[in-house]
């Protein structure tokens, strides 16, 4: 169910101004998403920062869809966008994962990615502040009668003005995420994800590769922590961690 919510800033994101002049609704779901409902980190500035996969209940009537994602709990006067997407086409029910940034992405033909609040064009990952608990990342997604001929420039209020007056149906999935503490890969909500839980698909994004992340093994005992080839683990600074100071998940 939609946890929509206007955050710090009390002012709402698009789902809660644009109602859909038949008021139909649709079911968003994503693998991204555990069934605690956190973003999978590999979608985050921590990870790989790659657009995560979003799949949906299909509406015969939409003639195109239109994509917008806030986090209210940033810390500022309005949500901060994360991604805007429009023009998918209305035969599809689903997005892939890692959808290039570009404002026409050659992965959608004929679709648009507007500027985040970055002013880069497509999918910023996520990167709330340490300290400032989860934040909710809602993935709005808005069925039309028509495809939109905005420019990749469009701010975030005109496309919503724009919205209100096409909008057939409209769904939303609300992801989870927080800043990870001291150990850069310490299991907590900000590690979700299949690293470490399904030894199937069992991974490391390239950061932490890049970063010296060592794999699983049956001694590595927090599951998630980089360690070095002889499984010590390894704080960010490189270092063996200070054995007088308790571990913390």
């Amino acid at each position: 169910m939609a946890q929509s919510h206007p955050g710090p800033s009390g002012q709402s994101i698009a789902y809660m101004k644009v109602q859909p002049y038949q008021g139909g609704g649709l079911i968003l779901t994503s693998d991204a998403v555990d069934v605690d409902g956190w973003l999978s980190a590999e979608h985050s500035q921590a990870g790989d920062a790659t657009s995560p996969p979003l799949a949906w209940s299909g509406l015969l009537e939409a003639e195109s869809y239109a994509l917008i994602v806030e986090d209210p709990d940033a810390p500022r006067e309005t949500p901060f966008v994360h991604w805007m997407l429009w023009n998918i086409p209305g035969d599809l029910t689903a997005l892939p994962a890692d959808i290039p940034p570009a404002p026409h992405p050659a992965a959608l033909p004929g679709a648009v990615q507007g500027a985040n609040s970055r002013g880069d064009h497509g999918w910023m990952g996520m990167a709330p502040p340490p300290g400032s608990g989860p934040h909710h990342y809602h993935f709005q997604l808005f069925a039309l009668d028509r495809r939109l001929e905005l420019s990749p420039e469009t701010p975030l209020a005109k496309l919503v003005n724009v919205l209100k007056g096409c909008a057939i149906a409209k769904g939303e999935l609300v992801g989870l995420y927080q800043a990870a503490g001291g150990i850069e890969d310490a299991p907590s909500p900000a590690r979700t994800g299949a690293y470490g839980v399904d030894p199937a698909t069992d991974h490391a994004t390239r950061a932490e590769i890049a970063a010296g992340r060592g794999p699983l093994d049956s001694g590595d005992i927090d599951r998630h922590a980089p360690h070095d080839a002889e499984g010590v683990s390894r704080p960010r600074g490189g270092e063996p961690p200070d054995p007088k100071r308790p571990f913390r998940l």
